[in-house]
């Protein structure tokens, strides 16, 4: 489980989830094993590339990140290494390993936990609204 003394994962703005650049145009062959490897921090999600109006998104990181939604745009993960437990609000939880996914609905109030090293995919719209919340409990 993650250590709740550890010092809080430096969690963007939502404006920076919003505005963070397309890392690699069409038409350029991507290795995301390569790319997840390279990943040094203890935080980092990635728009890798972008389809039509939504994105692929790569997160490599520990612990956990905080209550949001994302009011427009549903997100589909697929974990590729590690243990992702993610939380709904109303408290439903999945646990996925690796070849795992869920989709997670508009508006649904989620965290996601890393348990260790974890690398996951999303998919969603790209320059998603997110909306970060202090109370998942009394939420949307």
């Amino acid at each position: 489980m993650p250590d709740d003394h550890a010092a809080p994962l430096p969690i963007p703005s939502a404006a920076a989830y919003t505005n963070e650049p397309v890392r690699f145009p069409p038409l350029h062959q991507v290795d995301l094993r390569t790319e997840a490897a390279a990943v040094t921090e203890r935080y980092r999600n990635q728009v890798i590339s972008q389809v039509n109006d939504s994105c692929l998104r790569m997160a490599v990181f520990e612990e956990a990140y905080a209550w949001h939604h994302h009011p427009t745009s549903d997100e589909l993960f697929l974990v590729v290494d590690g243990l992702l437990v993610v939380d709904i609000a109303d408290g439903t939880q999945f646990q996925l390993g690796p070849w795992q996914s869920v989709t997670i609905p508009a508006g649904t109030v989620h965290r996601t936990r890393a348990i260790g090293r974890t690398v996951n995919l999303c998919f969603e719209e790209l320059g998603a609204e997110t909306v970060f919340v202090s109370d998942p409990a009394n939420s949307p």
